[in-house]
């Protein structure tokens, strides 16, 4: 049995101690935020914070975190308000979805270290890939996100995990249609 906490929560998998854990956090855990991109640890899009640096969850066997503390996506931010979540939504990075949260992992994870990164330290730290190619955006919203996080700066929060998808539109204005012109 390997033993390690996930999400704030002490766990034993009683798996094969050579499981990478991506596979022990989506298949064991029901963590289905890690997402399995290219499997051999060069997309990023299985990213998590293990004791407070970013770990491709593709590449690491789970007995290699023994004792170890996991945050996933669903753990950094229960009401999904954290800087970087809100910075991405406010820039509208997200488009198919796919690489966002081994990015947020890995953002969170640098602004944790680093509270006021330049362009040069989010280029290095953030390596993920993206296919739909928002790398500007992106850029932008980690910027503003370690701006968020000191206080120099707000960002209106989006819909909370739960909401009515017919009332998202009256939480979130990007979501409101245009009233059209005239009538």
């Amino acid at each position: 049995m390997t033993s390690f906490t996930v999400n704030n929560q002490p766990l034993e998998y009683r798996m094969d101690p050579q499981t990478p854990l991506l596979w022990a956090l989506r298949d064991a855990s029901n963590l289905t935020g890690t997402k399995y991109g290219c499997g051999n640890g060069q997309c990023g899009a299985c990213t998590v914070d293990v004791d407070g640096r970013a770990v491709l969850s593709c590449q690491t066997p789970i007995s290699a975190i023994e004792g170890s503390f996991v945050t996933t996506i669903e753990g950094l931010s229960r009401e999904r308000d954290h800087p970087v979540q809100l910075a991405m939504i406010a820039a509208n990075v997200p488009q198919c979805g796919f690489c966002i949260p081994g990015m947020i992992m890995n953002a969170a994870i640098l602004l944790k270290h680093n509270r006021n990164p330049t362009e040069a330290d989010i280029r290095e730290a953030i390596t993920n890939l993206c296919r739909c190619g928002v790398y500007p955006r992106i850029l932008d919203a980690l910027l503003t996100a370690a701006r968020v996080q000191r206080g120099d700066e707000t960002v209106s929060t989006g819909a909370p995990p739960g909401i009515d998808p017919g009332d998202a539109a009256r939480r979130v204005p990007a979501l409101t249609p245009p009233v059209p012109d005239g009538r």
